[in-house]
């Protein structure tokens, strides 16, 4: 965090009209809360790959009964990625999930440039892999104040019709 907003989130855990998480803070900040910006509905089924440890904080909810069990096909993927490698590793083993639900959504976090994380990672790296995939990007967010997020879809022209 910048020292601004630290002095601005010290400044209002005395106000009693403040925000009481970090969600709630961040949704000042940011406007949109992440839970929105990922699309992610009371009956979405989610499966997170990586996450870091404090997802939930930011996510502003712990997603109760809507995290994936085993043999579970998932609606929502959201995969937090340190490297090229683990990168196509996920998605290599993502393959199946994406041709039984060719509707699923899929989020691929990086570490922005911000974070000054070493990594062979980028937007550009995500976007690359997914048009050579069948896959397009269609939204980037702000996930965190280190995350980035790149939004990954099976093209509707793509899709195998029931």
């Amino acid at each position: 965090m910048c020292i601004a907003c630290e002095l601005w989130w010290i400044e209002c855990e005395v106000d009693s009209e403040s925000p009481k998480t970090y969600a709630q803070w961040l949704w000042l900040v940011i406007g949109t809360p992440l839970i929105k910006k990922l699309g992610i509905q009371n009956d979405t089924k989610v499966l997170l790959l990586h996450a870091p440890d404090n997802y939930f904080e930011l996510l502003g909810t712990i997603l109760i009964g809507q995290l994936c069990k085993k043999k579970e096909v998932p609606g929502l993927v959201h995969l937090f990625v340190t490297s090229n490698r683990i990168f196509e590793k996920e998605m290599r083993e993502l393959t199946l999930l994406i041709a039984q639900n060719p509707d699923i959504i899929i989020w691929i976090s990086w570490y922005k440039k911000a974070a000054r994380k070493v990594t062979d990672i980028t937007e550009d790296t995500i976007r690359n892999y997914a048009l050579n995939n069948n896959l397009a990007d269609i939204k980037v967010c702000v996930v965190s104040e280190w995350w980035s997020g790149l939004k990954l879809v099976v093209p509707e022209a793509k899709r195998k019709k029931s």
